[in-house]
């Protein structure tokens, strides 16, 4: 190979990989979209879903591999790039939280009954009002519900198709966001949970952690909550106006 043919071999390298490149333009047009992915989530005040980043993008360009590359991108640095479900946000390296820690924020630690809903609701979901306080053994208060719905991690999921159709709770994409999961299936298991000394040694040897449901779609058994059912629950005003 002479040395003109060996620098045009080297000038069609991706220089990161050391991948031949079959088109230069096309590399040109990927990193452009690292660009504007970038861009897109960094300016955005909220997590942004792949749909919204693929809609601003190249026809030709795969979004979600893009989300990919920039978040091995950000791995190693302060800031790091998060998936949360389906969506995309720029979050502070866990490992440096407590360098910007905010000593003025006030700290509103959950009750343990809370604690006791939002676990059960998370692990069961979708699940009802009845069905929490038979797991629990104990009724469960209207204000521990509004606790966590207040907080934006709790939602009404629908209605199920039982006598009495009663409300389906499950978590929210708030509540991935905050607790640092990209989806349910995330949640700590059984061995994880005993590992951090959450469960006592002496667990019945039927014991078993659920596996979260994993899909916001209604499951067979649930109907969509209808503008009826939201004026029933008190989140509607009659007409159709939200409560502020």
């Amino acid at each position: 190979m002479t040395g003109s043919d060996q620098s045009d071999f080297i000038d069609d390298q991706d220089l990161e990989t050391g991948e031949t490149l079959a088109d230069p333009q096309r590399a040109f047009d990927e990193r452009e979209a690292l660009r504007i992915a970038e861009a897109l989530v960094f300016a955005s005040a909220e997590p942004v879903s792949t749909h919204f980043v693929a809609e601003r993008l190249p026809r030709d360009i795969d979004a979600g591999k893009i989300l990919h590359r920039l978040k091995d991108d950000y791995a190693s640095r302060g800031v790091n790039l998060v998936q949360v479900d389906d969506y995309w946000a720029f979050r502070t390296a866990a490992d440096l939280s407590f360098a910007i820690r905010n000593e003025e924020t006030e700290v509103k630690k959950l009750s343990r009954a809370a604690l006791e809903v939002l676990s059960i609701i998370a692990y069961h979901q979708p699940v009802t009002r009845a069905e929490i306080e038979d797991i629990r053994g104990v009724q469960t208060s209207r204000g521990t519900l509004d606790v966590l719905m207040e907080a934006g991690w709790v939602r009404f999921r629908g209605r199920r198709r039982s006598p009495g159709r009663p409300v389906t709770l499950g978590t929210t994409r708030d509540f991935l966001d905050h607790f640092g999961l990209e989806e349910l299936r995330d949640l700590p298991g059984l061995e994880e949970l005993k590992g951090a000394g959450l469960l006592s040694g002496r667990i019945p040897s039927n014991f078993n952690i659920p596996l979260p449901f994993g899909s916001d779609d209604l499951t067979e058994d649930e109907d969509p909550i209808t503008q009826l059912d939201l004026e029933e629950l008190g989140l509607l005003t009659p007409g159709g106006e939200a409560e502020e």
